[in-house]
């Protein structure tokens, strides 16, 4: 079985893998559409602005 220093570095690396995996899912599924989102709507405006500028002038 295990001796108490190898337990506690099993516990150890169950948790770096754990908070790992879990860090991942959240940048999948919530900081990088947020990301990518918040620049396209950006650049619509961009884009915009620059139409009625043209428009203007």
């Amino acid at each position: 079985m295990f001796e108490f220093d190898q337990y506690l570095g099993f516990l150890a690396f169950l948790t770096i893998l754990t908070i790992g995996f879990w860090l991942m899912i959240f940048l999948l599924t919530f900081v990088i559409p947020y990301w990518i989102g918040g620049s396209l709507i950006e650049r619509i405006k961009e884009i915009r602005e620059a139409k009625k500028a043209k428009r203007e002038s």
